[in-house]
């Protein structure tokens, strides 16, 4: 498969599981020695964004750029000027974590110059257990917002189907159903099958994009009465 560019933007509907891919993309590269950094780029969402996880991802060796003021329970909609370190610096392997609609993804617009057709990616999440994107027309309306806002185009779809650790092989590839169909009305290549590992095991290997095993990093135990 097509190696992915050097910035990785990651985008969908809020619930779709795109914060919890970036993490768990941004600890895969760090494990194979890259230098990585993780731009939180969500101003609109205050539950489960990943500068939350900063002090874990640090410790991995992962930079985390979010908001301009933090610290002293202090959350305001504003974004550091060190967003532009990754975008200057071409040592850094770079994720942005965008706001997961149209309105999420208005903040790209500021920083569109920058990506460029031949060093960015922009993969969108869809999770077909979402009322916005559990049929075509609502999930390419929602790519299509995406795309009109930021300006910039998706470069691939990320299938991140699940019920979170109640998710089966059955939920997964009935997103992959689904995501083929925007695929090919789209035009836009299937990238990555997003899955937790135990399931991702359970799979048959031959589907649209590679599967990507992950961890709920983002969601402790008893979120889920576990």
């Amino acid at each position: 498969m097509k190696q992915d560019k050097r910035i990785r933007i990651i985008t969908g509907h809020y619930g779709s599981g795109k914060t919890e891919f970036a993490v768990n993309y941004a600890i895969k590269l760090a494990k194979e020695k890259k230098k990585v950094v993780l731009v939180d780029l969500d101003i609109v969402n205050p539950y489960f964004r990943s500068r939350e996880k900063k002090d874990m991802l640090e410790r991995l060796g992962i930079k985390v750029i979010g908001s301009s003021l933090e610290g002293g329970g202090t959350d305001v909609p504003a974004i550091s000027s060190s967003v532009f370190l990754p975008l200057q610096d071409k040592s850094y392997e770079a994720i942005f974590d965008v706001g997961g609609d149209d309105v999420g993804a208005r903040t790209l617009g500021r920083y569109h110059s920058y990506f460029q057709k031949e060093n960015y990616d922009m993969f969108c999440v869809v999770n077909a257990n979402r009322p916005e994107t559990q049929d075509v027309y609502g999930a390419i309306k929602h790519i299509q917002a995406i795309q009109n806002v930021s300006r910039i185009s998706i470069t691939g779809l990320i299938n991140n189907t699940h019920l979170l650790r109640e998710t089966t092989p059955q939920d997964v590839l009935k997103g992959q159903r689904l995501i083929r169909q925007i695929s090919e009305k789209l035009h836009i290549p299937i990238k990555y099958v997003s899955v937790l590992a135990e399931v991702a095991e359970k799979l048959p290997q031959q589907l649209d994009g590679e599967i990507f095993p992950i961890h709920l990093y983002m969601r402790e135990d008893w979120m889920d009465g576990n």
